[in-house]
């Protein structure tokens, strides 16, 4: 496994993983926030999960409150939100820290392999015209940050924050990694993880 797929993280209940645990798979892996402008992108997230998890894509979602304190909650907090709001059934994560001196090694490792995104500077400058110092590559920018990991554990993409989940240029990237593991190996397996609410992952 790749450095990347090395890294343990623990479940929004607790269980611990690692990245590992979706070799195989394509990974959508973002840092999320409750109470964000940019929080309705969880309906697209799920709508992506749901239209390609049966062809191997896992979306991670990794609740962050680095910006903005817009991820105050308990990570059971933030599980019930998840439900109640956006029906999520993608695999949630226990809160994080992104950026900074605490920086979780996932992200460290993301934000190496790929140091900066299509279309932050405009978001950037957004940010300043609200008296907002933002971060500066290869930091995560905002919630809502977007890394694309292949099967085999490579960063193939990042995306900035206002990407949205059906945003024509994330959408082929995805179904370019998708097509990929097809023509390698046949559709792939598809693991049996537990989702946010402890259901049975959809089979498609």
């Amino acid at each position: 496994m790749t450095a990347l797929q090395d890294i343990r993280v623990d479940s929004i209940h607790g269980e611990s993983a690692s990245i590992g645990d979706y070799a195989g798979s394509v990974l959508l892996v973002v840092n999320v926030a409750s109470k964000c402008g940019l929080t309705p992108q969880y309906e697209g997230l799920e709508a992506l999960y749901r239209r390609y998890g049966k062809d191997g894509l896992v979306v991670l979602g990794f609740p962050a409150n680095n910006f903005g304190g817009q991820e105050p909650g308990s990570n059971e907090e933030i599980a019930e939100f998840c439900d109640t709001s956006y029906s999520v059934t993608f695999p949630l994560f226990a809160k994080i820290s992104v950026v900074g001196e605490d920086q979780h090694p996932l992200y460290a490792e993301l934000t190496s392999r790929a140091p900066s995104a299509d279309g932050k500077e405009a978001f950037r400058a957004n940010l300043r015209n609200y008296g907002m110092t933002p971060t500066e590559d290869p930091d995560v920018l905002w919630n809502f940050e977007k890394f694309l990991v292949s099967r085999v554990g490579q960063v193939t993409g990042r995306f900035a924050p206002p990407v949205t989940p059906d945003d024509p240029a994330l959408v082929q990237a995805i179904e370019r990694e998708l097509s990929a593991v097809l023509a390698t190996q046949g559709a792939p397996r598809r693991p049996q993880w537990p989702d946010s609410r402890r259901r049975v992952p959809l089979s498609g």
